[in-house]
């Protein structure tokens, strides 16, 4: 893979940041460097790490891998494919806002059109330690502000995304999350994201909460709604988050059962090897 230079790194940064003007997008997840590839031949405008998918390729659960790991991995996503990619942060590797600056500095030069903070306490180690899966408000709220004022200072055009994380966190209080989010908004967020909200009420909330920047709604898994009607709603983007690691996880799983009982009839779901390797090929 080529890393690509810096005129074009400019380009997908301004062609990301225009997707969030109007409209609603999909921007998928991909777990790795071929399967960002393979989203780019089919036709999507962006994508974005997930950190889960990254972390089981490397027999490791959400949030356990280091820094150093996920920049690398960035950069693998970044060379796979023409599209800008939204790093998957966690919530900005550091224990005080000043590492955050210099975590999401370094996230920058990775190529990255995008970038996340979340207000859970990310590593495991971090979340065995403290009472309240979140932090406090205002400290995550001085992280997210820490990262804009390292994507200020860096001169490039990197969207900032605050999340909150009560939905999926297991504090799902619609009106905590409003709160959180209207504060990382002030702090310096251009796009904000709650995942795990779901219903009509939660997502038309949290909309004219913070407009008018733009919203993310997560999808991770078979929704009543379709792209259209999300939109209506107003959501300008939408991210399936793990899912689509969960669907090939799953698809290793039931084949992998099926061959433990010696039947091979789900290797016959496989995908061509000579599809895959053009589409590798870049063709």
């Amino acid at each position: 893979m080529t890393f690509p230079d810096a005129a074009a790194i400019a380009d997908r940064r301004r062609r990301f940041r225009a997707l969030h003007e109007r409209g609603c997008f999909i921007i998928p997840n991909p777990w790795d460097a071929g399967s960002a590839r393979y989203l780019a031949s089919a036709g999507f405008q962006a994508v974005a790490s997930t950190s889960s998918g990254f972390a089981w390729t490397r027999s490791a659960e959400d949030s356990a891998l280091t820094l150093d790991e996920t920049l690398a991995h960035l950069r693998d996503l970044v060379s796979a494919s023409h599209l800008p990619v939204n790093a998957d942060f966690v919530d900005g590797f550091g224990a005080t806002p000043d590492d955050v600056v210099a975590s999401v500095a370094r996230a920058i030069e990775t190529g990255v059109a995008g970038l996340s903070i979340e207000d859970a306490y990310s590593a495991p180690a971090e979340r065995g330690a403290h009472a309240e899966p979140l932090r406090p408000v205002a400290e995550a709220a001085a992280r997210v502000a820490a990262a804009r004022r390292a994507i200020d200072a860096s001169g490039h055009d990197v969207v900032l995304v605050g999340r909150a994380e009560n939905f999926i966190a297991g504090r799902p209080d619609i009106e905590d999350t409003i709160v959180r989010l209207k504060a990382y908004a002030d702090a310096g967020a251009d796009c904000l994201y709650a995942p795990g909200i779901a219903t009509p009420e939660h997502i038309a909330a949290v909309v004219a909460a913070v407009a008018p920047k733009p919203v993310n709604l997560l999808v991770g898994g078979a929704s009543q709604f379709s792209l259209a009607e999300i939109e209506k709603m107003g959501v300008r983007r939408v991210s399936v988050g793990g899912a689509l690691a969960r669907v090939a996880w799953g698809a290793v799983m039931r084949a992998t059962s099926a061959l433990a009982e010696g039947d091979f009839s789900a290797l016959g779901d496989a995908a061509s090897g000579a599809a895959l390797n053009e589409i590798m090929r870049g063709s």
